[in-house]
């Protein structure tokens, strides 16, 4: 039974995911506290960000989409920052591999969840 977000299977798995990257972003250059690594953290976190708001919207189905549609985004926006991490060679290739097989996952759970919702 799904009492609060934290009930989301998609909300955990978002998490999980969140704090994978703030783990893997402390070997970031200190070069890049300002820039790469604020923007891959803050991405990643908003992804769980927007379920928890749209949850506290839920009243209204179209609100809680929406911000569904938003954390959808930041996924999107997550996996990009990643290919800028690859690109610089803070992320191997396997590991960033890894992590967009798991943004696939997360992003599917999210477009079931906005296709099935119903308040």
């Amino acid at each position: 039974m799904i009492k609060t977000f934290f009930d989301l299977d998609v909300y955990r798995l978002g998490n999980d995911y969140s704090m994978k990257i703030f783990f893997l972003t402390r070997e970031f250059p200190k070069s890049e506290t300002y820039s790469l690594t604020s923007q891959i953290v803050d991405s990643s976190r908003s992804i769980c960000a927007n379920i928890a708001e749209g949850w506290g919207r839920r009243v209204y189905e179209s609100e809680f989409k929406k911000f569904l549609v938003y954390s959808m985004g930041s996924l999107q926006e997550t996996k990009s920052w990643l290919t800028f991490a690859n690109q610089g060679q803070y992320i191997d290739d396997t590991t960033v591999s890894q992590l967009m097989d798991e943004a696939e996952v997360i992003g599917s759970k999210l477009f079931k969840l906005h296709q099935n919702w119903k308040s």
